[in-house]
């Protein structure tokens, strides 16, 4: 049988997913997906991004591209993470992607414990949702593979960090580059600062 997640939270109403990716990283933007996904959507494929081998990725994020009913990405950049604190960068990003979405939902599902009302529709934070709930998965999906394409062409402006690997997370090798090259215009400055970076993490 397939592995197959609800994509709501209720039966019957439709929702939009909603999710981020990027909170954690030293450099790049933070991005979020949304998606309405049609009733019925199923996909062995579909559940938390980070589960999902790159590949994997790319094939259920170009599927739910085609067959939502709607989706949207939105981007907070590195001033805005710096200006309003990556929670809240994350949460305009979420906004951001719902712009994008045609109105055709009446309840927002969001992954994680905090969100800002948007518009007049109601909502749901839901602690782990990307792992039980089919929308919320392909919003961390589209997510994930926007922002890891983004951080793969930076990475040709900035091979020395290593951002097509790690696609700037703080991995060892990252934060070595960092003591080594310095701060590049693309690290979020209150994320990697080097008087306090920890090269054995």
């Amino acid at each position: 049988m397939d592995f197959c997640l609800p994509i709501a939270l209720q039966s019957g109403r439709t929702e939009a997913g909603c999710d981020e990716a990027g909170r954690g990283a030293l450099a790049g933007p933070v991005v979020a997906a949304a998606v309405v996904l049609p009733v019925g959507f199923s996909d062995p494929l579909l559940r938390d991004s980070k589960m999902l081998h790159p590949d994997e990725r790319q094939r259920i994020a170009h599927r739910i591209q085609k067959e939502a009913l709607s989706w949207g990405i939105g981007m907070s950049s590195i001033d805005v993470i710096e200006e309003k604190n990556i929670l809240w960068a994350s949460v305009a990003a979420m906004h951001r992607a719902l712009d994008g979405l045609s109105p055709i939902f009446s309840h927002i599902a969001v992954d994680g414990k905090h969100f800002i009302r948007y518009a007049h529709y109601t909502h749901s934070c839901v602690v782990k949702g990307d792992a039980q709930y089919g929308h919320i998965a392909a919003a961390s999906i589209l997510a994930k593979v926007c922002r890891d394409t983004h951080m793969e062409q930076l990475s040709t402006q900035y091979p020395m960090y290593g951002w097509a690997q790690n696609k700037g997370y703080p991995t060892r090798a990252h934060k070595a580059a960092l003591k080594t090259y310095g701060r590049s215009p693309a690290h979020r400055p209150s994320f990697a600062n080097i008087s306090q970076m920890d090269l054995l993490v």
